[in-house]
């Protein structure tokens, strides 16, 4: 898998860092890892529901930020744990879109092996930048 947990970097919250050779993979990636943060097995969760997220922003960076806090607020708003199937990014009139096409289906506290409660993305050393051969992001996360 193209994340991993940073153990060090925190006492209260958990950080990962991911890496991918595009936006697109990345985003899907970062949202794995951010999901794998709250349910052990991934695989675990089906294809109940999709569900279309479409979001804009100046910057690309603060697009994934953005993007990881929809499935922390599906979880939280609607008892859903989610997986991203498709990512799509464009860049048009000064402004990054995504468009991402999410399942999933509602926590079943019998089915799901919960690990943590993850409670939003921070802002504290949250980064997303193309380095020589992928894009790389590391993400602390509230919990």
């Amino acid at each position: 898998m193209p994340y991993r947990y940073l153990e060090d970097a925190t006492v209260a919250d958990i950080a990962f860092e991911a890496w991918e050779d595009t936006p697109h993979k990345l985003f899907s990636t970062a949202a794995n890892a951010l999901m794998n943060g709250m349910i052990e097995r991934l695989e675990k969760i089906e294809n109940k529901q999709e569900l279309k997220v479409e979001l804009e922003n100046d910057s690309l960076e603060m697009l994934l930020f953005n993007y990881l806090q929809e499935f922390i607020f599906y979880k939280d708003a609607k008892q859903l744990l989610l997986l991203p199937s498709g990512v799509n990014i464009e860049f048009k009139k000064n402004q990054y879109y995504v468009s991402s096409t999410l399942y999933g289906e509602n926590i079943d506290y019998s089915k799901h092996d919960l690990l943590i409660d993850i409670k939003a993305v921070t802002l504290y050393r949250f980064t997303l930048e193309k380095r020589a051969t992928n894009w790389y992001a590391y993400v602390l996360l509230d919990v």
